[in-house]
């Protein structure tokens, strides 16, 4: 009674602590709810409204801020938002450590390494494994031994003694990139954003629920912020250069007809003047909208089509010999494009030097902030330290003197190229102007603060879903949610009356822990995780139903109805049932916690909270219900006068019925295997790598015909039907594995141009991306996965399904004291793996709905492994009940009658199970059906199997002498 007591205790102490915590994800909905209203559809409004109130306190002493952190996290398929996953460059990382050396033994290591990286293996050991074959011996002057790490590395170490060294290096190098991420995105405001390094990687997950500016939030994720200050060269000075590059091009080049180029500038300023006409029908000259006019700091004006074009000519061999010796080492540099006019540009030519190092780096940068400039126009302002004033005030001095300008150059781009026309600067203090929008500003200073990337931070895998197809998933999770568990309620009342209901009432308190875990856990909500807490729903049923089951039993055997309830909470009763059965399925849920990313690692969470709370409640909170309803003498009897003979006195011959089970999975599992081997599976871009766009239309598009046109813009592409007919899944691997952000909006571009004939016809190209609420139209969820990291996620899928059912192997084999019932359940398992792989492989085709293989599909076999065990180890743990009592000598009647006492319990929980997940499948929403149904077929198949291969399997390898050992050994003792 104690006990009871102390668990009473604790069970209200946490409803109290779950109801405590929600209550912020109310409040914050509330104020969210009334920031809407304020604003009347304008976003930026509405989130300046939220950022003025972020440090009024408004429940409880706590400040909105805080009350928006102790909320339930949403994921970023139910708020919206963007995913994605960063690798930090670890060769250019190496590169940098190396002092950039010219080293050829060290640079083809380098390149060798990414093409021998195998499987999982991190690119720095692949680099190893490169040098060591190549014999380079990395403490040499000119690779690691150089003046920068002459401090911990020797020239007398062996490659093994500096292996260490460098990882340790680069190691740090990748936390400082963390940081530097961190502090950018702390400062952008996003609410609740989450970052982490995965691993020793080299890669960081950045995820920004809420956030809605794609190319701004890729953009600032992805700039090095390399900021360097270049003195620039005039038209004058290059002139020269230009028109002879130019007719040396005439010869080489293939010149189809222009427009005749504006030469007004170009002729005033060029002291040797050339025919304009020919210049006009030029490879170079031809392709200027403008040249500069006298004392510009860039030399001219290109489209943003030609620059390839242009880098290309300026690269050649030829052309660059022809450059004079005191332009021998000059830079040419884009400028940045304007909102306004993003379609030209502007080329600068940058005083380089012998070694390529900017006279003034970013590095003194100490401060910087957006602030307008003299005309009222957005700018920044940067302050410098002691070192970097001084080299700026001799800078400045200089370009004053010579009436040239400095180009602030970030990342490889000219922001601007200010004059200098008073002397020199002094203090430190400079500015950044030029055609800004003030988030551009905002962003940049933004950027400056937080400091530079010591290496490039690609994009591997991204995920963008818009806040309104984040709206659509959680009222269709929330529909199934309702709709699965008022189907459970009602047929625990239908099943088991009373006690039914006494049931109900725990799974109540079940969802209030769960909610209430996730939000004290900070644990992140998802749409597979609303999935997972309906199935949990129906798992927490399973152990309600063992408990009610072995009661009636009891009741049956003719115990009272206190001593039939007090005897199915003990450990012989069902307690054992219940573990054992929890314990595989949380081992599943676990191994998807550690392999898993994103929405499955939600998934997993929910499940694993569920698991804990389904239990709690079932052991405890369901017997203090009952006690409390039998100390008031209330009847008992866990069944009602319908079902009160179900299932009673089967004599069912499961194990005469083996071999025809047998050739009927014998079948199953050809067929599997030769749709897997002729037809394959339709692999997502998880494992294959590739982009994927979900778009809406304004009215029924046909898939072929978009398919068509997108083909002769990327060429390859697929188009297929997503749910409705005005909703597709497009599909592409153009420029997968092309680095920057600049690629990502070049493909968005070229999306949105293919589609334009079928949006309508007031869609601009930001609609068409950016997320916004209430977006009717346009890319409302969009995917890239490199190949890369798609073949990570194909090894470590792999390894999660293996690794689980080794480990429920070894448990189960521990647990029951035999390998055989161990190897039964793990070929039980893949058995019913395989026929979910087999059903996949032949119907993708032909069902009205996404059959992909991804991350979800995995979670889902990981599930159904962890189902189908829950099934094969109630029975089990029956057989050995009856070892333990000897009920019958003969083996093979045991593990019969097993199999039938067990049944109403099989039936009733897949029964349960099956009504959660079919309403799951019908109202949950497009993007998670495929998922479901693969648990619908698993489950399906795992009870089958559970009953007519598993159990029949253990039997036949115990073998019937054996277990007359086992029987007798029993009676025996």
């Amino acid at each position: 009674m104690q006990n009871r007591g102390l668990i009473k205790f604790f069970a209200i102490i946490f409803a109290l602590v779950c109801v405590y915590q929600l209550s912020f994800t109310f409040v914050a909905n509330s104020i969210a709810n009334d920031a809407k209203s304020f604003a009347n559809g304008d976003t930026k409004k509405e989130l300046r409204y939220l950022d003025s109130i972020g440090k009024q306190k408004v429940y409880l002493g706590h400040t909105y801020k805080e009350v928006v952190d102790n909320q339930i996290n949403k994921g970023l398929d139910l708020e919206g938002g963007i995913n994605v996953i960063l690798q930090i460059s670890v060769k250019q990382i190496l590169e940098g450590l190396a002092n950039n050396t010219k080293n050829p033994a060290f640079n083809k290591a380098l390149a060798d390494a990414k093409a021998n990286q195998q499987g999982n293996q991190d690119y720095i050991d692949a680099f190893f494994v490169a040098a060591n074959n190549s014999n380079l011996k990395l403490a040499d002057v000119d690779v690691f031994g150089n003046r920068n790490l002459d401090d911990v590395i020797k020239f007398d170490m062996t490659n093994k003694q500096v292996e260490p060294i460098i990882k340790q290096k680069v190691l740090e190098s990748v936390e400082s990139a963390f940081e530097v991420l961190r502090k950018r995105i702390d400062q952008f405001g996003v609410t609740q954003p989450n970052i982490q390094l995965l691993g020793n990687s080299g890669r960081i997950l950045v995820e920004l629920p809420g956030a809605k500016d794609v190319d701004r939030i890729k953009k600032l994720l992805q700039g090095t912020a390399q900021l360097e200050f270049w003195e620039t060269y005039k038209i004058e000075e290059v002139g020269q250069f230009l028109l002879a590059a130019d007719e040396l091009l005439k010869k080489t080049e293939v010149t189809a007809k222009v427009a005749p180029v504006k030469t007004s500038g170009i002729d005033s300023l060029l002291t040797d003047k050339k025919d304009t006409t020919a210049a006009a029908l030029s490879p170079f000259l031809g392709k200027m909208l403008a040249p500069a006019q006298q004392g510009a700091p860039h030399i001219a004006t290109f489209s943003t089509k030609d620059t390839a074009v242009i880098n290309g000519y300026l690269k050649r061999a030829d052309v660059k010999a022809l450059l004079p010796s005191n332009l021998s080492y000059a830079k040419f540099v884009w400028g940045k494009t304007t909102e306004k006019n993003p379609d030209i540009t502007d080329l600068y030519v940058l005083k380089g030097s012998r070694d390529n190092v900017a006279p003034l780096s970013g590095g003194v940068i100490v401060d910087a902030k957006d602030t307008f400039d003299q005309f009222g126009k957005p700018a920044v302002s940067m302050q410098m330290n002691g070192n970097g004033s001084k080299k700026w005030e001799q800078i400045t001095g200089a370009v004053s003197q010579q009436g040239n300008a400095i180009a602030i150059v970030l990342d490889n781009i000219v922001y601007s190229a200010p004059g200098v026309s008073k002397g020199a600067i002094t203090g430190g203090q400079s500015e950044i102007s030029g055609n800004f929008t003030i988030e551009e500003t905002k962003d940049l200073a933004n950027i400056l603060r937080a400091g530079k990337l010591p290496a490039a931070a690609e994009i591997v895998q991204s995920d963008v879903v818009g806040p309104s197809l984040g709206k659509e998933a959680i009222n269709s999770g929330m529909l199934s949610f309702v709709i699965g568990f008022g189907l459970v309620l009602l047929w625990m009342v239908v099943y088991y009356g009373k006690s039914g209901f006494y049931a109900n009432l725990a799974l109540l308190v079940n969802i209030l822990f769960i909610f209430g875990a996730l939000a004290s856990f900070g644990a992140v909500l998802t749409l597979p995780g609303i999935a997972g807490i309906v199935l949990t729903i129906g798992m927490a049923v399973d152990a309600n139903v063992i408990i009610f089951e072995r009661a009636k039993e009891e009741l049956d055997n003719g115990r009272s109805v206190q001593e039939a309830t007090d005897y199915a909470f003990t450990w012989k009763g069902a307690l054992s049932s219940i573990v054992d059965a929890n314990v595989t399925t949380a081992i599943t849920a676990i191994i998807l916690l550690v392999f898993g990313t994103g929405p499955i690692k939600g998934f997993a969470t929910t499940l694993l909270i569920g698991i804990i709370t389904s239990v709690f409640t079932a052991v405890f909170v369901t017997r203090m219900i009952l006690d409390w309803s039998l100390s008031r003498n209330e009847s008992l009897t866990f069944s009602t006068s319908l079902t009160k003979e179900w299932f009673k006195n089967l004599n069912i011959d499961f194990l005469g019925k083996k071999k025809i089970a047998y050739a009927i999975s014998a079948v199953l599992v050809v067929f599997s295997i030769f749709s897997l081997t002729t037809k394959g599976l339709n692999q997502g871009v998880d494992f294959v790598g590739g982009r994927t766009y979900q778009v809406r239309f304004d009215k029924a598009v046909s898939a072929p015909d978009v398919a068509t046109d997108l083909v002769k813009v990327f060429g390859s592409a697929e188009a297929k039907v997503y749910g409705n007919d005005n909703q597709l899944k497009i599909t592409t691997k153009y420029k997968v594995d092309e680095e920057g952000a600049g690629v990502d909006k070049e493909v968005n571009e070229k999306l949105f141009n293919a589609l334009k004939k079928n949006l309508p016809s007031s869609l601009t190209y930001d609609q068409f991306v950016n997320s916004y609420e209430g977006k009717q139209y346009g890319i409302m969820q969009a995917s890239k996965v490199s190949g890369t990291i798609s073949k990570d996620i194909k090894t470590n899928s792999l390894w999660a399904v293996l690794g689980s059912l080794f480990v429920v192997f070894i448990y189960l084999m521990i647990s029951f004291r035999r390998w055989q019932f161990g190897f039964a359940a793990v070929v039980a398992v893949a058995h019913d793996v395989l026929i979910v792989l087999g059903i996949f492989s032949f119907f993708y085709t032909y069902l009205p709905f996404n059959m992909e293989i991804d991350q979800a599909f995995i979670a889902a076999i990981l599930t159904v492994i962890g189902y189908s065990l829950n099934d094969t180890v109630i029975v089990f743990d029956r057989v050995r009940e009856f070892l333990d009592y000897n009920s019958s000598p003969d083996f093979k009647g045991l593990v019969n009658k097993a199999l039938n006492t067990t049944l109403s319990r099989t039936i009733n929980t897949s029964a349960t199970t099956l009504v959660v997940l079919i309403a799951i499948f019908i109202f949950g929403g497009e993007t998670i059906r495929g998922f479901v149904f693969a648990i619908l077929v698993g489950i399906l198949v795992g009870t089958y199997s559970s009953l007519f291969i598993a159990t029949p399997v253990m039997n036949d390898t115990i073998g019937e002498k054996e277990g007359r050992k086992m029987a007798e050994f029993k009676k025996e003792v």
